[in-house]
């Protein structure tokens, strides 16, 4: 997720990790935004605040020149209720795991054997994501895997949408029913 407001094309929220600094070991890393960051996601993500982004992230090698992102993420936001344009707080608490490739990597497709088709199984891994140079960065994917727990209806507790009515099986009605006519139009 790029911030369109930010001439340099830098995202809101970044952490750059050299790959050639991962092992095989997994290596522990704890990042958090700060002020500026939390109001640059919050006009991108469009909810009225991100009061804290925090993830605890876990970096190891993957197959031979792959990156696995491993971890948790969490956030309190404050977004408008849908009903009542109030604001509704919310916390995202997400576990989240990503595969990055070298550009042009073989291990960034899976291809079926006859066929030049991608497989895709909606339930299994995210395709690895591919990665240009020599570094990855694990705070624009943090920001994703954060954005996609975003509520987008969200609701302040209690409110609910009375004027919208699911059946009139049980309203009486004084209007007539238009296919009352048809009633008894059976021909023997």
């Amino acid at each position: 997720m790029k911030n369109d407001n930010n001439s340099a094309g830098k995202p809101p929220f970044s952490y750059p990790v050299k790959v050639g600094n991962i092992s095989s070991n997994a290596v522990t890393v704890k990042v958090s935004a700060d002020d500026r960051e939390r109001k640059d996601l919050a006009e991108i993500w469009q909810v009225l605040e991100v009061k804290s982004l925090q993830a605890e992230v876990y970096l190891s090698r993957w197959k031979k020149d792959g990156v696995r992102v491993k971890g948790r993420v969490e956030a309190e936001i404050v977004q408008a209720c849908v009903l009542t344009l109030e604001p509704v707080e919310s916390r995202i608490n997400e576990d989240f795991e990503q595969i990055f490739v070298p550009e042009g990597s073989k291990l960034s497709r899976v291809v079926a054997k006859d066929a030049a088709e991608m497989v895709l199984d909606p339930d299994g891994p995210d395709l690895p994501e591919e990665f240009a140079g020599d570094t990855i960065d694990i705070g624009e994917a943090i920001t994703e895997f954060a954005a996609l727990a975003i509520d987008p209806y969200p609701r302040k507790q209690g409110v609910e949408f009375s004027d919208h009515i699911e059946s009139t099986a049980d309203a009486k009605s004084d209007r007539p029913n238009p296919f009352a006519a048809l009633k008894d139009w059976k021909k023997d």
